[in-house]
Protein backbone atom coordinates (compact mmCIF):
# COMPACT_ATOMS: atom_id res chain seq x y z
CA UNK A 1 0.00 0.00 0.00
CA UNK A 2 1.24 3.64 -1.02
CA UNK A 3 1.74 6.71 0.79
CA UNK A 4 -0.78 8.04 -1.28
CA UNK A 5 -3.36 5.61 -0.33
CA UNK A 6 -2.29 5.94 3.42
CA UNK A 7 -3.18 9.90 3.01
CA UNK A 8 -6.51 8.78 0.50
CA UNK A 9 -7.78 6.75 3.38
CA UNK A 10 -7.35 8.90 6.70
CA UNK A 11 -8.94 11.19 4.31
CA UNK A 12 -12.20 9.28 3.33
CA UNK A 13 -12.49 8.66 7.40
CA UNK A 14 -12.15 12.35 8.16
CA UNK A 15 -14.18 13.80 5.86
CA UNK A 16 -16.80 10.60 7.00
CA UNK A 17 -16.44 11.85 10.55
CA UNK A 18 -17.23 15.24 9.98
CA UNK A 19 -19.92 14.85 7.98
CA UNK A 20 -21.48 12.44 10.70
CA UNK A 21 -21.06 15.28 13.37
CA UNK A 22 -22.42 18.01 10.97
CA UNK A 23 -25.80 15.62 9.97
CA UNK A 24 -25.88 14.92 14.33
CA UNK A 25 -25.48 18.53 15.07
CA UNK A 26 -28.42 19.76 12.67
CA UNK A 27 -30.59 17.09 13.11
CA UNK A 28 -30.36 16.42 16.69
CA UNK A 29 -29.37 19.76 18.34
CA UNK A 30 -30.19 22.71 16.29
CA UNK A 31 -33.60 21.60 15.12
CA UNK A 32 -35.18 20.22 17.86
CA UNK A 33 -33.89 23.51 20.35
CA UNK A 34 -33.44 23.44 23.65
CA UNK A 35 -35.54 20.54 24.06
CA UNK A 36 -33.55 17.97 23.59
CA UNK A 37 -30.21 19.32 23.36
CA UNK A 38 -28.70 16.84 26.20
CA UNK A 39 -30.30 14.16 24.21
CA UNK A 40 -28.83 15.36 21.37
CA UNK A 41 -25.56 15.95 22.08
CA UNK A 42 -25.51 11.75 23.19
CA UNK A 43 -27.23 11.29 19.96
CA UNK A 44 -24.36 13.03 17.76
CA UNK A 45 -21.84 11.21 19.34
CA UNK A 46 -23.49 7.80 18.73
CA UNK A 47 -23.73 9.42 15.06
CA UNK A 48 -20.25 10.43 15.02
CA UNK A 49 -18.84 7.06 15.88
CA UNK A 50 -21.08 4.80 13.86
CA UNK A 51 -20.20 7.01 10.47
CA UNK A 52 -16.73 7.38 11.49
CA UNK A 53 -17.10 3.52 11.57
CA UNK A 54 -18.74 3.42 8.52
CA UNK A 55 -16.72 5.65 7.15
CA UNK A 56 -13.62 3.29 7.71
CA UNK A 57 -15.30 0.12 6.58
CA UNK A 58 -15.51 1.89 2.88
CA UNK A 59 -12.16 3.09 3.62
CA UNK A 60 -10.74 -0.08 3.83
CA UNK A 61 -12.98 -1.62 0.73
CA UNK A 62 -11.53 0.80 -1.47
CA UNK A 63 -8.17 1.70 -0.38
CA UNK A 64 -7.52 -1.87 1.50
CA UNK A 65 -4.13 -2.20 3.93
CA UNK A 66 -3.43 -5.55 3.47
CA UNK A 67 -2.59 -8.39 0.84
CA UNK A 68 -2.63 -11.53 3.41
CA UNK A 69 -5.58 -13.20 5.07
CA UNK A 70 -4.81 -14.85 8.75
CA UNK A 71 -7.52 -17.38 9.70
CA UNK A 72 -7.04 -19.48 13.29
CA UNK A 73 -7.70 -23.19 14.21
CA UNK A 74 -7.79 -23.20 17.67
CA UNK A 75 -8.68 -25.90 20.67
CA UNK A 76 -10.70 -28.54 19.58
CA UNK A 77 -12.37 -28.50 16.16
CA UNK A 78 -16.08 -29.72 16.33
CA UNK A 79 -19.12 -27.99 14.05
CA UNK A 80 -20.48 -25.11 16.01
CA UNK A 81 -17.20 -24.92 18.12
CA UNK A 82 -19.30 -26.88 21.73
CA UNK A 83 -17.83 -29.87 23.66
CA UNK A 84 -19.78 -32.83 24.66
CA UNK A 85 -20.89 -31.47 27.77
CA UNK A 86 -24.23 -30.64 30.22
CA UNK A 87 -24.33 -27.40 28.44
CA UNK A 88 -24.79 -27.70 24.67
CA UNK A 89 -23.31 -25.11 22.71
CA UNK A 90 -20.50 -24.50 24.75
CA UNK A 91 -17.71 -22.77 22.48
CA UNK A 92 -14.59 -23.88 24.11
CA UNK A 93 -13.39 -24.58 20.55
CA UNK A 94 -13.08 -23.72 16.92
CA UNK A 95 -16.25 -23.64 15.43
CA UNK A 96 -15.76 -25.51 11.33
CA UNK A 97 -18.37 -23.35 9.64
CA UNK A 98 -16.78 -19.98 11.46
CA UNK A 99 -13.65 -20.66 9.90
CA UNK A 100 -15.02 -22.14 6.77
CA UNK A 101 -16.80 -18.42 6.34
CA UNK A 102 -13.66 -16.72 7.03
CA UNK A 103 -11.36 -18.30 4.56
CA UNK A 104 -13.97 -18.06 1.60
CA UNK A 105 -14.69 -14.26 2.76
CA UNK A 106 -10.99 -13.79 2.18
CA UNK A 107 -11.23 -15.87 -1.02
CA UNK A 108 -13.31 -13.56 -2.22
CA UNK A 109 -11.53 -10.33 -1.10
CA UNK A 110 -9.78 -8.83 -4.10
CA UNK A 111 -7.15 -7.58 -1.70
CA UNK A 112 -6.07 -10.53 -0.61
CA UNK A 113 -3.40 -12.87 -2.34
CA UNK A 114 -2.42 -15.45 0.40
CA UNK A 115 -3.55 -17.39 3.33
CA UNK A 116 -2.06 -18.29 6.40
CA UNK A 117 -3.56 -20.61 8.54
CA UNK A 118 -2.72 -20.77 12.47
CA UNK A 119 -3.01 -24.29 13.76
CA UNK A 120 -3.27 -24.68 17.63
CA UNK A 121 -5.26 -27.94 17.60
CA UNK A 122 -5.43 -31.04 19.19
CA UNK A 123 -7.69 -32.38 16.31
CA UNK A 124 -11.49 -33.21 16.67
CA UNK A 125 -14.41 -34.14 14.79
CA UNK A 126 -13.71 -35.52 11.13
CA UNK A 127 -15.97 -33.95 8.93
CA UNK A 128 -15.86 -30.35 10.30
CA UNK A 129 -12.05 -31.00 9.80
CA UNK A 130 -11.82 -31.84 6.30
CA UNK A 131 -14.63 -28.61 5.92
CA UNK A 132 -11.83 -26.83 6.83
CA UNK A 133 -9.24 -28.65 4.76
CA UNK A 134 -10.96 -28.74 1.72
CA UNK A 135 -11.67 -24.43 2.01
CA UNK A 136 -7.59 -24.02 2.50
CA UNK A 137 -6.99 -26.04 -0.54
CA UNK A 138 -9.97 -24.01 -2.65
CA UNK A 139 -8.16 -21.09 -1.51
CA UNK A 140 -7.11 -19.07 -4.88
CA UNK A 141 -3.42 -18.31 -3.69
CA UNK A 142 -0.72 -18.99 -1.87
CA UNK A 143 -1.74 -21.21 1.14
CA UNK A 144 0.34 -21.65 4.21
CA UNK A 145 0.14 -23.36 7.40
CA UNK A 146 1.87 -22.62 10.59
CA UNK A 147 2.02 -24.65 14.20
CA UNK A 148 2.04 -22.74 16.96
CA UNK A 149 1.82 -25.43 20.21
CA UNK A 150 -0.10 -28.25 18.84
CA UNK A 151 -1.08 -29.21 14.96
CA UNK A 152 -1.81 -32.94 15.61
CA UNK A 153 -4.83 -34.61 14.35
CA UNK A 154 -7.23 -33.17 12.96
CA UNK A 155 -5.18 -30.01 12.90
CA UNK A 156 -2.70 -31.88 10.37
CA UNK A 157 -5.51 -33.42 8.56
CA UNK A 158 -6.15 -29.37 7.51
CA UNK A 159 -2.15 -28.73 7.16
CA UNK A 160 -2.36 -31.71 4.34
CA UNK A 161 -5.01 -29.21 2.71
CA UNK A 162 -2.07 -26.39 2.26
CA UNK A 163 0.85 -25.46 -0.15
CA UNK A 164 3.24 -25.55 2.98
CA UNK A 165 3.25 -26.21 6.67
CA UNK A 166 5.55 -24.74 9.11
CA UNK A 167 6.46 -25.00 12.90
CA UNK A 168 7.97 -23.66 15.90
CA UNK A 169 11.39 -25.92 17.13
CA UNK A 170 8.64 -27.03 19.79
CA UNK A 171 5.28 -27.57 18.22
CA UNK A 172 3.99 -30.43 18.86
CA UNK A 173 3.36 -32.14 15.60
CA UNK A 174 1.30 -35.26 13.74
CA UNK A 175 -0.65 -37.60 15.71
CA UNK A 176 -1.61 -39.09 12.02
CA UNK A 177 -4.49 -41.35 13.12
CA UNK A 178 -7.98 -41.76 14.25
CA UNK A 179 -9.40 -43.39 17.54
CA UNK A 180 -12.95 -44.60 18.49
CA UNK A 181 -13.42 -45.55 22.27
CA UNK A 182 -16.64 -46.44 24.42
CA UNK A 183 -16.96 -46.62 27.95
CA UNK A 184 -17.65 -50.64 29.00
CA UNK A 185 -19.72 -50.62 32.51
CA UNK A 186 -21.64 -54.33 31.49
CA UNK A 187 -20.18 -55.88 34.76
CA UNK A 188 -20.43 -52.72 37.19
CA UNK A 189 -24.45 -52.28 35.61
CA UNK A 190 -24.92 -56.34 36.57
CA UNK A 191 -23.58 -55.85 39.96
CA UNK A 192 -26.11 -52.98 40.49
CA UNK A 193 -28.50 -55.02 39.24
CA UNK A 194 -28.83 -53.08 35.81
CA UNK A 195 -29.78 -54.96 32.44
CA UNK A 196 -30.12 -53.77 29.06
CA UNK A 197 -33.00 -54.59 27.02
CA UNK A 198 -32.36 -54.09 23.12
CA UNK A 199 -35.18 -53.00 21.01
CA UNK A 200 -33.53 -51.71 17.48
CA UNK A 201 -34.30 -52.46 14.17
CA UNK A 202 -30.52 -53.42 12.20
CA UNK A 203 -27.93 -55.96 13.43
CA UNK A 204 -25.46 -53.32 14.52
CA UNK A 205 -27.81 -50.38 15.19
CA UNK A 206 -26.53 -50.67 18.78
CA UNK A 207 -23.07 -51.65 19.00
CA UNK A 208 -20.50 -49.52 21.14
CA UNK A 209 -24.09 -49.18 24.12
CA UNK A 210 -21.89 -49.11 26.89
CA UNK A 211 -24.15 -51.78 29.09
CA UNK A 212 -23.39 -54.60 27.06
CA UNK A 213 -20.43 -56.21 25.92
CA UNK A 214 -19.30 -55.78 22.51
CA UNK A 215 -20.19 -59.18 20.59
CA UNK A 216 -16.83 -59.97 17.62
CA UNK A 217 -18.56 -58.94 14.82
CA UNK A 218 -19.45 -55.57 16.51
CA UNK A 219 -15.82 -55.54 17.34
CA UNK A 220 -15.03 -56.14 13.78
CA UNK A 221 -17.68 -53.47 12.58
CA UNK A 222 -16.42 -50.64 14.46
CA UNK A 223 -12.86 -51.36 14.01
CA UNK A 224 -13.84 -51.06 10.42
CA UNK A 225 -15.23 -47.56 10.65
CA UNK A 226 -11.72 -46.73 12.33
CA UNK A 227 -9.81 -48.60 9.38
CA UNK A 228 -11.43 -46.76 7.02
CA UNK A 229 -11.54 -43.08 8.29
CA UNK A 230 -7.59 -43.87 9.08
CA UNK A 231 -6.98 -45.19 5.09
CA UNK A 232 -8.78 -41.77 3.82
CA UNK A 233 -6.31 -39.75 6.36
CA UNK A 234 -3.13 -41.29 5.33
CA UNK A 235 -4.65 -41.17 1.26
CA UNK A 236 -5.07 -37.31 2.22
CA UNK A 237 -1.93 -36.70 3.94
CA UNK A 238 0.03 -38.61 1.46
CA UNK A 239 -1.17 -36.43 -1.44
CA UNK A 240 -1.34 -33.13 -0.01
CA UNK A 241 2.18 -33.83 1.34
CA UNK A 242 3.50 -35.61 -1.47
CA UNK A 243 4.72 -38.35 0.80
CA UNK A 244 4.52 -42.26 0.35
CA UNK A 245 1.98 -43.59 1.87
CA UNK A 246 3.98 -46.57 3.58
CA UNK A 247 6.03 -43.41 5.20
CA UNK A 248 2.88 -41.79 6.61
CA UNK A 249 1.96 -45.10 8.01
CA UNK A 250 5.06 -45.52 9.63
CA UNK A 251 4.62 -42.37 11.85
CA UNK A 252 1.99 -44.82 13.66
CA UNK A 253 -0.19 -41.80 14.72
CA UNK A 254 2.87 -40.89 16.95
CA UNK A 255 3.63 -36.70 17.75
CA UNK A 256 6.91 -35.25 16.69
CA UNK A 257 8.49 -32.04 17.82
CA UNK A 258 9.06 -29.58 15.15
CA UNK A 259 12.85 -31.12 14.36
CA UNK A 260 11.87 -34.15 14.16
CA UNK A 261 8.81 -33.57 11.82
CA UNK A 262 10.91 -31.51 9.93
CA UNK A 263 13.42 -34.33 9.24
CA UNK A 264 10.91 -36.73 8.67
CA UNK A 265 9.11 -34.70 5.79
CA UNK A 266 6.10 -33.63 7.79
CA UNK A 267 6.79 -29.91 8.19
CA UNK A 268 8.37 -28.15 5.16
CA UNK A 269 10.35 -25.59 7.61
CA UNK A 270 11.00 -24.18 11.03
CA UNK A 271 10.48 -20.96 11.79
CA UNK A 272 8.29 -18.10 14.02
CA UNK A 273 5.74 -16.22 12.38
CA UNK A 274 8.15 -13.42 11.30
CA UNK A 275 9.82 -16.22 9.34
CA UNK A 276 6.30 -17.69 7.85
CA UNK A 277 5.64 -13.96 6.24
CA UNK A 278 9.22 -13.72 5.09
CA UNK A 279 8.34 -16.79 3.16
CA UNK A 280 4.56 -15.83 2.06
CA UNK A 281 6.34 -12.29 0.45
CA UNK A 282 8.68 -14.34 -1.31
CA UNK A 283 5.88 -16.50 -2.75
CA UNK A 284 3.81 -13.55 -3.46
CA UNK A 285 6.87 -11.35 -4.35
CA UNK A 286 5.30 -8.48 -2.50
CA UNK A 287 5.59 -6.80 1.07
CA UNK A 288 3.53 -8.21 2.87
CA UNK A 289 0.57 -6.87 5.17
CA UNK A 290 -1.66 -9.44 7.57
CA UNK A 291 -5.46 -8.91 8.04
CA UNK A 292 -6.69 -10.81 10.92
CA UNK A 293 -10.13 -12.62 9.66
CA UNK A 294 -12.30 -13.34 12.41
CA UNK A 295 -15.79 -14.75 12.87
CA UNK A 296 -18.77 -12.06 11.82
CA UNK A 297 -20.99 -12.64 15.42
CA UNK A 298 -23.31 -9.66 16.47
CA UNK A 299 -22.21 -8.16 20.30
CA UNK A 300 -25.28 -10.57 21.86
CA UNK A 301 -24.06 -13.85 20.05
CA UNK A 302 -20.49 -12.64 21.83
CA UNK A 303 -21.85 -12.16 24.83
CA UNK A 304 -23.64 -15.47 25.00
CA UNK A 305 -20.98 -17.55 23.66
CA UNK A 306 -18.68 -16.10 26.49
CA UNK A 307 -21.21 -16.78 29.07
CA UNK A 308 -21.45 -20.24 28.03
CA UNK A 309 -17.93 -21.06 27.58
CA UNK A 310 -17.30 -19.30 31.30
CA UNK A 311 -19.46 -21.47 32.99
CA UNK A 312 -18.90 -24.49 31.29
CA UNK A 313 -15.24 -24.07 31.88
CA UNK A 314 -15.62 -23.95 35.40
CA UNK A 315 -18.05 -26.70 35.70
CA UNK A 316 -17.01 -29.43 33.63
CA UNK A 317 -13.65 -29.30 31.84
CA UNK A 318 -13.36 -29.07 28.02
CA UNK A 319 -13.62 -32.11 26.13
CA UNK A 320 -12.38 -33.17 22.96
CA UNK A 321 -14.29 -35.83 21.44
CA UNK A 322 -17.79 -35.89 20.07
CA UNK A 323 -20.43 -38.63 20.70
CA UNK A 324 -22.56 -39.92 18.75
CA UNK A 325 -25.90 -39.48 19.17
CA UNK A 326 -27.59 -43.54 18.56
CA UNK A 327 -24.78 -45.07 20.60
CA UNK A 328 -22.13 -44.11 23.08
CA UNK A 329 -19.14 -44.87 20.89
CA UNK A 330 -16.32 -41.67 20.57
CA UNK A 331 -14.77 -41.03 17.14
CA UNK A 332 -12.07 -38.51 16.81
CA UNK A 333 -9.26 -37.16 14.66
Amino acid sequence: MSDGDDLARLGVVVVGGLLAAVFGIVVFVIVPGSLAELLGVLVTVGVVLLGARAAGDFADSVFPDYNVANVAVEGPITRDGSTPGPIPGSALGTTADDVVEQIERADDDDAVDALLVKLDTPGGQVVPSDDIRRAAAEFDGPTVAYATDVCASGGYWIASGCDELWARRGSVVGSIGVIGSRVNVSELAEELGVSYERFAAGKYKDAGMPLKELSQDEREYLQGLIDGFYDDFVERVAEGRDMDPAAVRDTEARIYLGDDAHELGLVDSIGDRDAVEDRVAELLDAEVSVREFTPKKGPMARLRGGATAVAYAAGAGVASAFVDGDRDFRLRL
